[in-house]
């Protein structure tokens, strides 16, 4: 499917084909099953995590407002990817996708994306805002700041990635049609352009590598501060308490930061092989985060405990009151 041009020599692209990721042509209703359990898992966790911040009210603290941010993202970001790549596992056709269909995958991924970086930040400021300066944080971090804070990712997020699209797709496409990718993202897109893709790969290493890198510093700078403030505790349990919070969203940050620092700062080696690198930011840290979280956080387990037991108490519909 081509759809013509004035120029009677040129040809631009009304689908793409999604090569997908490797090694799972061969077994791919093993893979379908995997994927497929992965984003259950991820859709489910993360809406129990949303669903627990959103109605127990112990968990009242910016902390957990920002959470329910980052749960709601995890699962919109899996939905952006996975459903397209079980499409591709079933047939071939799942493997298509329109040229405006690429577009809004790529918007929506790289939106979800950079909120995510940004919320992350966020969430890093507020624990030094709290370890670091508990007596200010109720002053500083009060509700409206906090949704302020978190409309600021969101909006910030939107720009960057309608900036990044538009600078994408004004380019020509005439053929290949062949992505070597599992979704589309910015660098197999842009090796599909019959034109100059310097000018694109230059501003997307600026405007990625100065937005990954500044909200890197922010983070690695505010637990420079926690550290120290940490262990100048004299309290072990709250040390233990201090610990637990931060180690939580540092192990997150890892998980996210180092895939995509291999990929986009190696724009034309992109292809399959480096969609197990993207693995792990798309599929598999969405859906370790409400794991890890949970797991090392008492008071979440507390909330999930309690949200549980409240579910098991209420009687069936239609049967009789005790």
């Amino acid at each position: 499917m081509v759809m013509e041009t004035k120029n009677p020599n040129q040809t631009v692209v009304g689908h793409f084909f999604l090569e997908g990721l490797m090694y799972t042509a061969e077994h791919p209703r093993l893979f379908f099953l995997l994927f497929l359990l992965i984003y259950s898992v991820t859709v489910a966790g993360n809406l129990l995590i949303l669903l627990t911040v959103g109605s127990d009210a112990h968990l009242c603290s910016p902390m957990y407002h920002f959470l329910g941010h980052l749960s709601f993202l995890d699962a919109c970001l899996s939905t952006v990817t996975v459903p397209k790549v079980l499409a591709g596992l079933l047939t071939p056709d799942g493997k298509v996708v329109s040229f405006e269909g690429c577009a809004v995958q790529l918007y929506c991924f790289h939106f979800l994306a950079s909120t995510e970086c940004f919320l992350y930040t966020v969430m890093a400021y507020d624990r030094y805002l709290a370890i670091c300066r508990p007596l200010h944080y109720p002053v500083a971090m009060t509700r409206r700041v906090c949704a302020g804070l978190a409309g600021a990712t969101w909006a910030i997020g939107a720009g960057h990635s309608a900036f990044h699209t538009s600078l994408t797709f004004r380019l020509l496409f005439c053929g290949p049609q062949h992505i070597a990718y599992f979704f589309c993202d910015i660098p197999p897109v842009l090796k599909l352009a019959c034109a100059d893709t310097t000018v694109n790969e230059l501003v997307m290493l600026a405007s990625i590598g100065v937005v990954a890198a500044g909200c890197l510093i922010i983070i690695v700078t505010s637990y420079v501060f926690i550290a120290r403030a940490v262990l100048r505790m004299r309290s072990a349990e709250g040390r233990q308490r201090a610990f637990s919070t931060c180690s939580a969203h540092l192990t997150v940050v890892l998980l996210y930061y180092m895939p995509p620092v291999c990929i986009y700062l190696q724009p034309r080696s992109s292809g399959a092989g480096t969609g197990v690198s993207a693995l792990f930011y798309t599929v598999v840290t969405p859906m370790l985060n409400p794991f890890i979280y949970t797991l090392r956080n008492r008071e979440m387990k507390k909330a999930l405990r309690r949200l549980l037991c409240r579910g098991s108490r209420e009687p069936a519909a239609g049967s009789p009151p005790r």
